[in-house]
């Protein structure tokens, strides 16, 4: 029997000594931890924890907390392979705890039971259902608030466990417990109230039967605590609405305005946690397909609440921070974890997130978050309530008032997009307020001005063809790269950002002041520490994307150089300060072409050993001296690809005297898919202007390349099948017949992706079209035999592919095979004829005779008004633009 075990006395005494010592501030931590740990491999000691926790009642109540929070931790592993026995008796000395009357033993009992349903479920545990039902139905309070933390706990961390059906019957335990809980909601006790609602809240999401059927109960338990006395309550409340319009938006419809007069009321509410809750309504009403029309008869009201509450706190951290000064060092917890995202060939999916520049979420940027979403849902309308507020508040001129006049400039950036049209008449007049801003003496009001002003950057750029347009480009230009100077790392920060944002609408426009542009940049460089620095790299690889070769001429390069490749030798090869460097040099790389010769020996060679050290450091970090982090390797392989697209066939010489085939090899076949992304990446740069250095080891390239297409899990490492698919094709036109070993291996594992293209990313489909054209034009042989297999999918995927070289290539695949046989396309002609007319203009004169010869030749083929037929099929667009091949 579970009852019978009993501690030994002096094991128990011992355990608590232990206990005490561990959690007296004085003692030595690890020799203690040491001793635990050394206990931990007695069958019993479990058994242990749980008698202290449950029944030492003359040892202080931290003693018996402290054993709990360790039986927690031990449980976590030890749970399931313990003997029946002790599980037994563990469990059983947890559940009269629920009624202890010291509240830290009912919490630590609620915890421990969550975990151990967690691992085991709640069916083999039916004691348990039954306790909490008792005490929620007791009616005395302790036991009442002990059963409820538990259940609390169980419904936060696993609310599947109690929407699922009992063992041999059809009822759940969420049957039992969800009327319990909508009565709580009456309780006089706050924490009851409290913890009812937000287990039930924990069921929006699942939406269990029983909740559906008690929808209406448990709105009005909703509309009963709307106004409860506990802020909490009143949070739960918001949190609730704001899941059901997220989730289930027609159950508030018959209560929209209702529930709407709230949320504006505690949009208002004293505690900023729960007008934090309430701000996330608007914009989830208007990310929910609801119509706007609920919302339009409050915006006159909810317009100034959102932008009273999008002034700084007092207690906002943001205003400490902004008091640092730009001379004194970062600590290593203001650096936030950066992300390198792999090289990627084709159209990008991927959507920049450009705003709000310190990451803490709060009431400030909730409301700016709702006023850009409310903007972009409601454009102009909402210009006369927002603006005549906006004016009052920028005309505040005493230093009391900076955070209004911040939170209107604010206001201001957060319209630019949703409200441009009504904002256009005035935006001159707008810039040239904002940009004296920028040299206010209140260091957030110059950050948010230049946020502020980035966000008007397609404005300032469109109007520099005449005079006024060009001074405010120039004005606004200098206004920032002064910012970029400003002591304040808040403002250098905004700067930047916003500089990179102006250098992208403006590109070439950026090149007459490129010289003063680079000698700000670089100041900048030698002056930020290190988190800002980030941010420079940045503007400076955005401003080599922009220029392009303009940035190629040796007064430039005088400005720009020497400062980086300081750095550069500065910094070792371990350092995670180099990631942003390597990414910076990529972009160098690529605007730079030839030019970036005299510095790519060093360059290129530091990137192999940077992948070597990483690759031993895999398996044996100790020889290496550095511990394995995947981010270096990948970031040395994309700055070696931005070296390869820069010196084109000039990197010949770098490649052949090094080891670079057999690592790239190493690295296409690493476990982690955004290595092997980047690897392929640089396959394909390689095959494309040195492929003879790839020719030893080719058929192994080309294996591993063609395994990444034909793999059970293609939508979680689409990126890497994308970059590989496209390296294939490269190589195949390079080396032509050496590829048709693998031909048929690579047709088997495309088709499948042109045929299942839906719920694929549009580059892949792009990429495999192209890929299984430039086979077929090396192999037609091999290929053509089985055209009618793939002809329509592919011919589909063909008319969505942008007019350039790579399309050619891919038709040139498709007239081989329809020479060698002409009946396999036959089937799909209609679908032929549509892609070949989505070409504007075939450029190439001889592939242009070579279309005209297919389409030629299948008139002739098709008799007795067989061709006129498929005509009769296409779109007059399609007919018309067929017309220029002579048919």
């Amino acid at each position: 029997m579970a009852g019978t075990w009993q501690p030994e006395e002096a094991g128990l005494k011992e355990i608590c000594g232990l206990l005490e010592q561990q959690i007296s501030p004085s003692s030595h931590k690890s020799q203690i931890w040491q001793q635990l740990q050394h206990y931990s491999n007695f069958p019993d000691f479990n058994n242990y924890l749980a008698f202290i926790l449950a029944r030492a009642q003359g040892k202080p109540v931290e003693v018996r907390q402290a054993a709990g929070l360790l039986l927690k931790n031990n449980l976590k592993t030890a749970f399931q392979s313990m003997p029946p026995t002790n599980q037994e008796y563990i469990k059983a000395e947890l559940l009269p705890c629920l009624g202890s009357t010291d509240r830290q033993i009912r919490s630590t009992s609620g915890t421990i039971i969550s975990v151990i349903v967690q691992i085991g479920g709640i069916f083999v545990w039916p004691q348990l259902l039954h306790t909490i039902v008792k005490c929620l139905d007791s009616n005395d309070l302790i036991h009442m608030e002990g059963a409820m933390d538990a259940l609390s706990k169980i419904c936060e961390d696993i609310p599947q466990v109690l929407d699922a059906e009992s063992p041999g019957s059809s009822e759940r335990p969420i049957d039992i417990f969800l009327p319990r809980l909508l009565q709580l909601f009456q309780s006089p006790n706050a924490t009851l109230r409290k913890l009812a609602l937000g287990s039930v809240n924990q069921y929006i999401m699942l939406m269990p039967p029983v909740l559906y059927m008690s929808m209406d109960a448990y709105l009005q338990g909703l509309f009963v605590l709307a106004n409860d006395p506990s802020s909490e309550v009143r949070k739960l409340v918001c949190s609730a609405f704001v899941q059901l319009i997220e989730v289930h938006p027609s159950f508030l419809e018959p209560h929209f305005n209702n529930v709407i007069e709230y949320m504006l009321q505690v949009n208002k509410d004293p505690d900023d946690e729960v007008s934090l809750e309430a701000c996330e309504f608007w914009s989830s009403y208007c990310e929910a397909p609801l119509p706007p029309d609920n919302i339009r008869p409050f915006l006159p009201r909810l317009i100034p609440v959102l932008l009273s509450n999008m002034a700084y706190a007092d207690d906002d951290e943001s205003l400490l921070d902004a008091e640092e000064d730009g001379s004194l060092p970062d600590r290593d917890q203001d650096l936030k974890p950066r992300f390198h995202s792999s090289r990627f060939h084709g159209p990008d999916d991927a959507e920049d997130d450009d705003d709000d520049i310190v990451n803490v979420w709060n009431l400030r940027k909730c409301s700016a978050a709702a006023l850009d979403i409310i903007s972009n849902v409601f454009g102009d309308e909402i210009l006369p309530a927002l603006m005549s507020f906006v004016q009052s508040k920028l005309s505040l001129s005493d230093d009391a008032s900076w955070k209004e006049r911040e939170a209107a400039v604010l206001a201001l950036g957060a319209i630019a997009e949703g409200c441009i049209n009504g904002l256009y008449p005035h935006l001159s007049q707008i810039v040239a307020f904002l940009i004296p801003l920028l040299d206010d003496k209140f260091p957030l009001i110059r950050s948010i001005s230049c946020w502020t002003l980035s966000r008007f950057s397609k404005f300032i750029v469109q109007g520099v063809d005449h005079r006024e347009g060009h001074e405010r480009f120039e004005k606004v230009l200098t206004g920032l790269l002064r910012r970029i100077l400003d002591d304040n790392k808040r403002v250098q920060e905004a700067a930047c950002s916003a500089f990179a944002t102006l250098e992208e609408e403006a590109a070439d426009l950026l090149s007459p002041c490129l010289e003063i542009i680079l000698q700000h940049l670089m100041c900048a460089f030698g002056k930020y520490q290190r988190r800002n620095l980030r941010i420079v790299y940045d503007a400076i690889s955005t401003l080599a994307d922009a220029v392009g070769g303009e940035l190629n001429q040796p007064k430039y390069l005088e400005i720009l150089m020497p400062p980086l490749i300081a750095k550069w030798q500065q910094l070792s090869n371990s350092d995670k300060d180099l990631f942003p460097l390597l990414e910076c040099f990529t972009s160098i790389a690529q605007a730079l072409g030839s030019g970036f010769s005299q510095f790519s020996q060093p360059v290129f060679q530091r990137c192999l050993d940077i992948i070597q050290t990483q690759q031993l450091a895999k398996v044996d970090p100790v020889s290496a001296g550095a511990q394995f982090d995947k981010e270096f390797v990948v970031c040395s392989l994309d700055l070696l690809s931005g070296l390869t697209e820069g010196l084109g066939s000039g990197i010949e010489s770098l490649v052949s005297q090094s080891n670079l085939r057999d690592l790239l090899l190493q690295c296409c076949m690493d476990d982690a898919s955004d290595i092997r992304q980047s690897a392929f990446a640089l396959l394909g740069d390689l095959a494309r202007v040195c492929p003879i250095h790839l020719r030893p080891r080719l058929p192994e390239f080309l294996d591993v390349a063609a395994k990444q297409l034909n793999t059970p899990k293609l939508k979680e490492t689409i990126s890497v099948a994308n970059n590989a698919c496209w390296a294939i094709g490269e190589l195949a036109i390079k080396v032509n017949q050496e590829i048709s070993p693998v031909v048929m291996t690579v047709i088997s594992s495309l088709v499948p992706i042109l045929q299942h293209a839906e719920g694929l990313n549009k580059s892949l489909i792009e990429n495999s079209a192209i890929t299984l054209g430039r086979l077929a034009s090396v192999c037609p042989e091999l290929v053509s035999p089985h055209m009618e297999h793939f002809m329509q999918s592919w011919c589909i995927a063909l008319a969505t592919i942008r007019d350039d070289i790579e399309k050619e290539d891919a038709f040139r695949g498709l007239c081989a095979m329809v020479k060698a046989n002409p009946s396999g396309a036959l089937s799909s002609l209609v679908f032929l004829c549509r892609a070949i007319a989505s070409w504007h203009e075939i450029r190439n004169k001889d592939l242009h005779n070579e279309v005209s010869q297919v389409l030629v030749g299948y008139k002739q083929m098709l008799k007795n008004g067989a061709w006129e037929q498929c005509m009769s099929a296409l779109e007059p667009p399609v007919k018309e633009r067929l017309s220029k091949y002579k048919v």
